[in-house]
């Protein structure tokens, strides 16, 4: 089961491309007594363990500084896919997973961008994506996690089973009767749709609530049983451009709003996104070359689908644009689909961005400096408006795209160079000291990993983040899982 040292060197890095991962072994375990037995020992002899999937992360969370390295590559069967859920593995590649349920006409909501993803990993960071603004995260959709603790004991967690009492205390009961309890965080959520910043708490918490998201800091999950909605007879898509960003966001809106009132009075038949991207002037402009038919004068642009069925999609269609029209979208050169080919032209549209982001990047020699912040409804065009502000105060070149929906855009900075590279840092926490002014969140949907515990810590402050600290010390009593991710070991020793 352990590897040899010559074949650690992938298992040291993520997509954070934060640098100086080490490790001074790896286990690849196949069997849940396998990992037990590594977490087992690893912890009696008070030795870090940072648990890797795909290492698709963004944050730093999946490299490792001293200790041990563990790969759940090998857990990677689908154990079963019924009616209305699934039981896999945590190595189970999410578009592997993807198309199995799809493969017996289901559908698995949650989309992040990046689908080489392991489910695991999916758990570990609570994953979303554009489909979230319809469906939610990917704690929405799980049912039970098998999870081993640091000290090698099992723990089965069911959703509905075990709640916070009314002092605010869990209390767990492992494989080996052991009893654990602790103290729920008494901090409130942010006022976002999305948010991926410390552990999850609310009145009357699920336990199984407060492992999802927790960024392997807790136990680490190697089952997972997950909800699954019937497939949609058939989507429509649309990628509209526009020549006036006031129309733009008022359509978003109208669109988001529309798509929220009709979910709530369960009217079928209605104006209901499933998601609603967004794409601003600078990354219209970085993709005309990979999609020339972007109109040269457009100001951004809008993506967004709908379910429907074949009886209802021409009135769908009609109201979607009576909407566009409303707000003089530049319908003549904007793109619409209802099949499947097309919605794969759609999709590879709107991933050409980042791709061409990090080919500019390379190009440049330099690393972009991209933000995850989110805010409410009401604070949105005052974050989108301070963004511009203060990028185009230090004349720094950026794109702006995501998940409009949700108030979650991602701001790409691009700096040319060492000096650019330094303002795009201060104004990143600008940025972040604006969104918490606002109650927003630090991190959306990325996590925070190794490299945002400074953000969280302005987030959260001293106080609750030693209430983090206390519920890992009842299930992590040596600190030994994934260290330096959330919080300082300070915190912890």
């Amino acid at each position: 089961m352990q590897v040899k040292v010559d074949d650690i060197q992938d298992y040291l890095i993520d997509a954070s491309n934060l640098q100086g991962g080490h490790a001074s072994k790896l286990f690849i375990p196949e069997t849940r007594e396998e990992l037990s037995n590594v977490l087992r020992d690893a912890n009696e002899q008070n030795i870090a363990v940072t648990i890797s999937g795909s290492r698709t992360g963004t944050v730093g969370g999946a490299i490792p500084y001293g200790g041990y390295v563990v790969s759940l590559e090998r857990f990677n069967k689908i154990i079963s896919i019924n009616d209305d859920s699934a039981v896999v593995e945590a190595g189970v590649i999410l578009a592997d997973f993807q198309k199995a349920v799809e493969a017996k006409g289901f559908f698995y909501p949650p989309d992040p961008t990046e689908w080489s993803c392991q489910i695991g990993g999916t758990v570990a960071t609570n994953a979303s994506g554009a489909r979230s603004f319809k469906y939610g995260s990917t704690r929405n959709f799980v049912r039970r996690l098998e999870v081993i603790l640091p000290d090698g004991d099992f723990l089965s967690i069911k959703r509905g089973e075990v709640f916070a009492d009314a002092n605010g205390t869990i209390n767990l009961t492992t494989q080996s009767i052991k009893q654990l309890s602790f103290k729920v965080p008494t901090y409130d959520q942010p006022n976002v749709r999305k948010n991926t910043s410390g552990y999850f708490t609310s009145d009357k918490l699920d336990a199984i609530d407060l492992f999802i998201g927790s960024e392997g800091t807790l136990g680490v999950v190697y089952e997972i049983e997950l909800g699954i909605l019937p497939e949609a007879e058939t989507f429509f898509s649309g990628i509209i451009f526009f020549q006036n960003e006031r129309n733009l966001l008022d359509f978003v809106i109208e669109a988001r709003n529309t798509s929220f009132a009709n979910r709530i009075s369960k009217i079928e038949n209605q104006l209901d996104a499933t998601f609603i991207e967004y794409f601003d002037e600078n990354a219209l402009k970085f993709i005309t070359e990979k999609f020339p038919d972007v109109p040269s004068n457009a100001k951004g642009a809008i993506y967004f689908e709908q379910e429907a069925t074949t009886a209802t999609e021409d009135a769908l269609l009609l109201q979607w644009n009576d909407l566009l029209e409303k707000y003089n979208a530049d319908m003549e050169r904007s793109w619409f689909t209802t099949n499947e080919q097309d919605r794969q032209k759609m999709r590879d549209f709107r991933h050409a961005l980042p791709v061409s982001v990090n080919e500019w990047i390379v190009r440049h020699k330099q690393r972009k400096v991209g933000t995850d912040m989110a805010v409410s409804d009401e604070h949105f065009e005052h974050i989108l408006k301070f963004y511009r502000t203060k990028l185009a105060e230090y004349n720094l070149q950026y794109v702006i795209f995501g998940h409009i929906g949700d108030n979650h855009l991602h701001v790409n900075i691009l700096p040319k160079n060492a000096e650019e590279m330094t303002k795009a840092k201060f104004v990143y926490g600008r940025f972040i000291a604006q969104t918490l002014m606002l109650n927003g969140t630090v991190s959306a949907e990325h996590g925070i990993g190794k490299l945002k515990t400074n953000y969280l810590y302005a987030m959260m402050g001293e106080r609750y983040l030693n209430e983090m600290a206390e519920i890992k010390k009842v299930l992590d009593k040596n600190g030994i899982l994934g260290r330096g991710n959330l919080f300082e070991e300070k915190y912890i020793t």
